[in-house]
């Protein structure tokens, strides 16, 4: 029985892609969860003078969570076609290791450190930024290729 509306089966760079805005969203989203993040009570807008944490390891602030937020809707929007999603791993891993290369330069007790990052932002931001740009440079790959 065949149903009267056609399927479009996604691509293996969408469906990552697709993946990673929805951990971009679950992040944004848990960043305002007391509990999930430590020292809630602590969450300043911007800067380094929010000390709440996600997870107790993540310097976030509401512009933070926001950023992750805006990023997974980004992403989800971005995934709808194959080159669209192709173009937010690399580009947006290209935007982590920026920020990378930012988190390592500024000084964290800075007015510079708007974000906020600490060390193991840092090392996120690494992982992510790297795991991203493979993620568009694989997943994109083989004979089925339409990006």
């Amino acid at each position: 029985m065949s149903s009267a509306t056609p399927t479009r089966s996604r691509t293996p760079v969408q469906v990552a892609a697709a993946l990673v805005a929805v951990v971009f969203l679950l992040v944004g989203v848990l960043g305002f969860v007391p509990g999930v993040t430590t020292g809630y009570d602590r969450l300043g807008f911007a800067g380094h003078h929010s000390m709440a944490m996600l997870l107790g390891l993540f310097m976030v602030s509401v512009l933070h969570n926001i950023v992750h937020l805006l990023f997974g809707v980004a992403g989800l929007a971005s995934a709808r076609t194959p080159r669209g999603a192709r173009l937010f791993l690399i580009a947006g891993g290209a935007v982590y290791l920026v920020l990378w290369l930012y988190g390592l330069v500024i000084d964290h007790g800075s007015d510079a450190n708007f974000v906020p990052v600490n060390t193991a932002d840092n090392w996120l931001h690494l992982g992510l930024g790297a795991g991203m740009i493979a993620l568009g440079l694989l997943t994109a790959r083989g004979p089925g290729r339409t990006s």
